[in-house]
């Protein structure tokens, strides 16, 4: 059967079944990860940034190609989580582009899809890599462009498009060094090719629908932490409301003026066609009267908190998660939010004044919409982020477009460059001056790793078996062997210069106290002139956090 054309209806099953392959084969792409470590998650997150878009295009009730396009990159965007979560979000947002307002896909819209897809990928990063998820959609775009008048099936197209894909796949390895030494292809570009693959799974199935396949989708698991019963009584606006508006208005300032009459816990976030809003009201019937006058509304979701006070609610979330009370009419200079994994490190950022924690890090990236809801609840004239993590900092960075808070973020790439730059932070002087603090602050710490190999490797010839304990500095693999402090001596004794003054022991969930105390003393009988500071983090999957500065 000869496929000519993509309707709205047929693109959501087409989403549908994508997120579907990238599930089957998530885990495939997320051992593809070039260093050997436990929080190889491309697939992951992926896969929760392609089920995000697929909720919103799900949503849309019209039979449009665009509309349901838009959607997806709205969702996308919200639900982007780590540097490939992020990429996927902008080739989302890139393919809606390309369709424009079309609302059948032929051969050439497609292709014109394609290559907008991956442009608006290219520009959202700076730094573009070849070798990447970026070359095999860019490929992908110009093989489809150049092509796209040979076809006139999309099922043939789609198919001469995936087998280019792969070939360009095979290439990143000579593409980027760092993938031919560790004898894997790029991850992202394998995920880019697995959701192509299904999608030419759907275009060939006609009997194919949404009513046979959205029993299986599997929502991300959201952990709650147990928080104490709500006092009911000092409820004052009983309804949680939340919903989204398709609206091509862009006053998204005025409209949460309208509505903050209604209620508190007001969160109005919009850009691209949607307006998302979360408040607590005693009329929700009012307020969803007044978004419907700017568009059409989805996702509405109204609870009654007097009745069910065990829901987390999007206000209530971020006050424990930062264990924090605020008085929501404070106003002050900064704001500090701060990704953070483990009970001791958060301890740390507390102690040194960070607003609001986002729970996260090494398997567990947040996504754009948990850092914006984050950065919303505080008061602070300025918002300063903090990643902490160079797979969150693409995320982070998405809010700045999302928000009308003045949002910076400080690249940090690890846990200890989080704390450097808190200290730099002065609220005495201006944003612009602490900025720059702040990001000094990160070239005056060096940070070391200690972990476990989750596969055999070669790296800068080496031989690396799975199990083997590993210490890591940024992009490299320092030392490696079957004794934690051994590893953790030898990783130190490369990271420590004659500049070194202070040492800064970051021991996680998996080492006993004891055994941070010895490996402490160590440190100190070999370092005497040195400052060596021991502190429990509670991190997983990581021995131990080291900064050297």
């Amino acid at each position: 059967m000869t496929i000519n054309k993509i309707d709205g209806f047929k693109l959501q099953v087409i989403f549908k079944s994508a997120a579907e392959k990238l599930e089957e084969n998530k885990e495939e792409v997320n051992s593809l990860n070039v260093f050997p470590v436990p929080d190889g998650d491309t697939g992951t997150n992926m896969l929760l940034t392609m089920k995000s878009a697929l909720k919103q295009a799900l949503s849309v009730e019209k039979n449009d190609a665009s509309l349901v396009a838009q959607a997806a990159s709205q969702g996308s965007l919200m639900g982007a989580r780590g540097n490939s979560g992020v990429i996927l979000s902008q080739l989302f947002r890139g393919f809606a582009t390309g369709i424009g307002e079309k609302d059948t896909i032929d051969s050439k819209i497609f292709a014109l899809a394609l290559k907008s897809a991956a442009d608006t990928a290219y520009k959202a990063v700076m730094k573009p890599t070849e070798g990447t998820i970026l070359t095999v959609a860019r490929e992908c775009g110009e093989f489809a462009i150049s092509n796209s008048s040979n076809y006139n099936d999309l099922s043939t197209f789609l198919e001469e498009i995936i087998k280019h894909g792969n070939k360009i796949l095979d290439k990143t390895p000579d593409m980027l060094p760092v993938l031919k030494q560790a004898g894997v292809v790029d991850a992202g570009g394998k995920g880019l090719i697995y959701l192509f693959i299904g999608m030419h799974s759907a275009l060939n199935d006609e009997n194919r629908s949404l009513v046979t396949t959205t029993q299986n989708i599997v929502e991300p698991i959201i952990i709650k932490k147990t928080r104490p019963s709500i006092d009911t009584d000092n409820i004052e606006f009983g309804y949680c409301t939340e919903f989204m508006i398709n609206t091509g208005y862009k006053d998204v300032e005025n409209f949460r003026d309208d509505i903050s009459v209604f209620g508190d816990s007001l969160l109005v976030v919009g850009g691209e066609g949607l307006i998302k809003v979360h408040i607590h009201t005693n009329n929700p019937g009012q307020v969803l009267e007044k978004a419907l006058s700017l568009g059409g509304l989805s996702d509405i979701k109204i609870d009654n908190m007097r009745y069910q006070h065990e829901e987390i609610l999007l206000k209530d979330e971020l006050l424990e998660m930062s264990k924090k009370t605020y008085n929501t009419n404070e106003k002050k200079e900064y704001s500090i939010v701060a990704i953070s994994v483990g009970e001791g490190i958060d301890a740390l950022f507390k102690d040194l004044n960070v607003d609001v924690i986002v729970s996260g890090g090494q398997t567990m990236n947040p996504s754009t919409e948990d850092i914006l809801s984050a950065i919303e609840s505080t008061t602070g004239n300025n918002v300063i982020v903090l990643p902490n993590n160079s797979n969150i900092i693409l995320s982070a960075e998405q809010t700045k477009h999302l928000s009308n808070r003045n949002i910076s973020v400080v690249p940090t790439k690890s846990i200890p460059q989080g704390l450097a730059a808190l200290i730099a932070l002065d609220e005495e002087l201006g944003i612009e001056e602490n900025i720059q603090r702040m990001n000094e602050s990160l070239e005056n710490v060096l940070t070391g790793q200690v972990t476990f190999a989750v596969r055999d490797t070669e790296f800068n010839g080496n031989s690396i078996k799975k199990d083997d304990i590993i210490g890591l500095s940024d992009k490299d693999i320092l030392s490696s062997g079957s004794n934690i402090t051994q590893v953790s001596l030898s990783l130190l004794k490369k990271l420590i210069n004659e500049d070194t003054s202070i040492i800064t022991i970051i021991y996680g969930n998996d080492v006993s106290e004891t055994d941070a105390n010895n490996l402490a003393e160590k440190v100190t009988a070999e370092y005497g002139d040195i400052d060596i500071e021991l502190v429990y983090g509670g991190q997983p999957l990581y021995f131990y956090l080291f900064a050297v500065e």
